[in-house]
C-alpha cells in the first residue's frame, strides 16, 4: 500500500514506453480514409499506410529480423534494417514498420559513394538491406567491397523497392541480381500484426550517420523517447497543425527527416513524397497538391527564390510556411524568401539532437522593424526547443557561460532528452562529446541580451587572419547580397603575411557572363571592400560549383583540402 504521494507504482494502466510508433496507429484510427501519401500517380490512405507497414514489419520478423512475434528481448538479433532510398513512400513505411517489428531504422545516404556507404554498412552489420532500385547498383557496388574487406559482412537479406515514375530496367536488374522485391516482401505479412510497443522508452528507434562535412561519420544513436518528445516538440514550435499538407523537400534518410516523419502522422496530416528537389518541382506541388508546409536547407530556399520566372508560380496561392536549418541562412535568403510569400522559421540542431532543437522564436514586437531587419533577427539560431532541457554558449575550456552581449564567442552546449543516446561503438567520441555534462556542438556562437543565440562559426571554420578572428559566416552573409553571387562558402587559406586570410568559393547566377573571371574577381573583391572591414576581405576569389552533402551543406573540409594544394597566398601579392 502506498504510503505517501510518491509511492504510488507503475502500472499497466497508467505508464508505457514513450514512442512515436503509437501515433500511426491512431492517424488509421481517426482518419482512416484521408490521404496519407502522395507520390505521383501512388495514394495511399492512413488505414492502407497502417496496414502497410504492420505487413513490413511482420515480413522482417519472418525473416528473424527484430524482436520477433514474443518479443523477447533476449532474443534481440539482427537489430538493424539499412534503407538506401529517396523520399518516396517506403523510405516513409520504414520509419514506423522496421522499428515496430522491434529493430532499427538505418536511413543511409543516397548520395554517399560506394566506399562510403561498405563502410556504414559494416560499421552497423545491418542484417538487411532495403535499397531504391536507381540506386541499387550502388548498393551492390558497397556490398562487393564489404564482402572483399579485412572484416567481411554480408547482410541476411536485400530488397530491392520499385517505383513505377523510374525506369522499370533497374527493377528488373536487380530482382535478375537475387533481391526481393519489396511489394512481394510486404505481400508475405499480416496486414493485422499485432506488434508491441518498446519495452524501455530508452530502446533504440534509429542509428543516422553523421554527414561527414568536418570529420569521418560517426553513428548517431537515438531512441524512442528522444523520438517522440521531438516529434511532439515540432508541431509546438513551429505551429503546424492537424491536416497539414507537407512536402518532402528534405531528405527522410537525415535525421529521420528530423523528426518530420513521425510528426506527420501524430497531425494526421498529407505527405507529399518528392524524389528529386528543384524549385521547379516545389512551387509545382505548391500549386497543384495544396501544399501547406515544408522543411529545407538554405541551399534549397536560395533555389527557391532565385529560380527562372517560368519555373516559380507567383503569388503563392497560400501562405507557405517553411522551416530552415542546417546551415546559418544568409539573411538576404530570409528576406527573397519572405518577399515571394513564405514565412520562414528558423532553427538549428545537429544530428546529434534529433534535428532542430533551437528555433528563432519570432517574437510580435518584430513585425513593426522594416523587413530587412526582420530578416537579420530571423537569422539567429535562437532559443530552445520545448523538448531540449538546456542550452547555453559557453567558453569550452572553463565552461563558464559568456555574458549576453552579442560579441563575446562561446561554444554551443545542450542537454536534455532530445540529445542522442551517444556514437556507435565509439567511446572516444561519446566521452569527449558529453565531457561535463553537456553535449559540446563544435559551433561558436554568440549570446545577444535578449537571450538568443546566433553561430558565428564552426570552430574548425574560424580563420585567424594576423591574430584576429575572423568568422566565414559573417563574411558569407555580405557576399551573399552580392548581385551576380549564387552561392558562396570562405574558409581559411595559408597565407606568407598573416597567417591565414579569407578564400572564397563563389557560384554565379546563371544569368551572370562569366567569360571573365578575373574582372569579375576584382569587382567582388571591391564590392567586399566597401561593406565589410578590411581583414575580413578574401584575398583569393575561385569560382565553380560547391560540394555539397544530401542535405545540401557545404562541406568546408573538401574546400580545405584545396586551398592547401593551392598553398599560400604569396606577400608580394598582398
Amino acid at each position: 500500500m502506498a504510503k505517501d504521494i510518491d509511492d504510488l507504482p507503475k502500472n499497466a494502466a497508467n505508464y508505457t514506453a514513450l514512442t512515436p510508433l503509437w501515433f500511426l496507429e491512431r492517424a488509421a484510427t481517426v482518419h482512416p480514409t484521408r490521404v496519407s501519401l502522395l507520390h505521383g500517380s501512388v495514394k495511399y490512405s492512413w488505414r492502407e499506410t497502417y496496414q502497410r507497414c504492420r505487413r513490413l514489419a511482420s515480413a522482417l520478423n519472418n525473416h528473424s529480423v527484430g524482436l520477433g512475434s514474443t518479443g523477447d528481448l533476449s532474443s534481440m538479433t539482427n537489430l538493424k534494417v539499412a534503407v538506401i532510398a529517396p523520399n518516396i513512400p517506403a523510405s516513409y513505411e520504414a520509419h514506423f514498420a522496421i522499428p515496430m517489428a522491434g529493430a532499427v531504422i538505418n536511413p543511409v545516404n543516397i548520395r554517399l559513394n560506394a566506399q562510403t556507404i561498405a563502410f556504414l554498412l559494416g560499421h552497423s552489420k545491418s542484417s538487411v538491406v532495403m535499397v531504391d532500385q536507381e540506386s541499387f547498383t550502388l548498393a551492390e557496388e558497397a556490398l562487393k567491397i564489404l564482402a572483399e574487406s579485412q572484416n567481411p559482412f554480408k547482410p541476411s537479406l536485400l530488397v530491392v523497392i520499385g517505383d513505377r515514375n523510374c525506369d522499370p530496367k533497374t527493377l528488373n536488374y536487380a530482382l535478375n541480381r537475387g533481391a526481393i522485391d519489396y511489394e512481394k516482401l510486404l505481400e508475405s505479412g499480416d496486414p493485422e500484426f499485432a506488434w508491441k510497443p518498446p519495452e524501455d522508452e530508452w530502446q533504440s528507434i534509429a542509428l543516422n550517420y553523421t554527414s561527414g562535412t568536418t570529420s569521418s561519420p560517426k553513428g548517431v544513436v537515438l531512441s524512442h523517447r528522444g523520438a517522440y518528445l521531438m516529434s511532439m516538440s515540432n508541431p509546438i514550435v513551429w505551429g503546424i497543425s492537424e491536416g497539414a499538407i507537407y512536402l518532402w523537400t528534405l531528405p527522410m534518410f537525415h535525421c529521420n527527416g528530423w523528426c518530420f516523419t513521425w510528426t506527420l502522422a501524430a497531425l494526421c496530416g498529407t505527405n507529399i513524397c518528392l524524389r528529386q528537389v528543384t524549385a521547379k518541382a516545389v512551387y509545382s506541388a505548391i500549386a497543384k497538391d495544396g501544399v501547406t508546409h515544408f522543411c529545407a536547407a538554405p541551399v534549397v530556399l536560395n533555389a527557391i527564390v532565385n529560380a527562372p520566372k517560368k519555373d516559380a508560380i507567383l503569388p503563392l496561392p497560400r501562405l507557405v510556411h517553411v522551416m530552415t536549418a542546417g546551415a546559418a541562412p544568409p539573411p538576404s535568403v530570409l528576406f527573397s524568401m519572405s518577399e515571394k510569400g513564405f514565412r520562414v522559421t528558423h532553427t538549428y540542431g545537429l544530428s546529434e539532437t534529433y534535428g532542430p532543437s533551437t528555433v528563432c522564436a519570432w517574437k510580435p514586437e518584430w513585425d513593426s522593424e522594416p523587413p530587412i531587419k526582420q530578416a537579420r533577427l530571423n537569422a539567429r539560431q535562437g532559443v530552445r526547443y520545448v523538448g531540449l532541457e538546456g542550452l547555453d554558449v559557453v567558453d569550452p575550456k572553463s565552461m563558464k557561460p559568456v555574458p549576453a552581449d552579442g560579441t563575446t564567442m562561446g561554444e554551443i552546449v545542450m542537454r536534455g532528452n532530445v540529445v542522442m543516446k551517444g556514437y556507435l561503438k565509439n567511446p572516444k567520441a561519446n566521452e569527449e562529446t558529453f565531457a561535463n555534462g553537456w553535449f559540446h556542438s563544435g559551433d561558436l556562437a554568440v549570446k545577444h541580451p535578449d537571450g538568443y543565440i546566433e553561430i558565428k562559426d564552426r570552430s574548425k571554420d574560424i580563420i585567424i587572419s594576423g591574430g584576429e578572428n575572423i568568422s566565414s559566416v559573417e563574411v558569407e552573409n555580405v557576399m551573399y547580397t552580392h548581385p551576380a553571387i549564387l552561392e558562396v562558402s570562405v574558409v581559411a587559406r595559408p597565407d606568407e603575411r598573416w597567417g591565414e586570410s579569407p578564400c572564397a568559393f563563389v557560384t554565379l547566377k546563371p544569368e551572370v557572363d562569366a567569360s571573365n573571371e578575373q574582372q569579375l574577381a576584382q569587382d567582388i573583391m571591391k564590392f567586399c571592400k566597401e561593406n565589410m572591414p578590411s581583414y575580413w576581405v578574401p584575398k583569393s576569389v575561385l569560382f565553380g560549383p560547391l560540394p555539397k552533402t544530401a542535405t545540401g551543406k557545404i562541406q568546408k573540409h573538401l574546400l580545405r583540402s584545396k586551398v592547401k594544394e593551392m598553398g599560400p597566398v604569396k606577400a608580394s601579392k598582398l
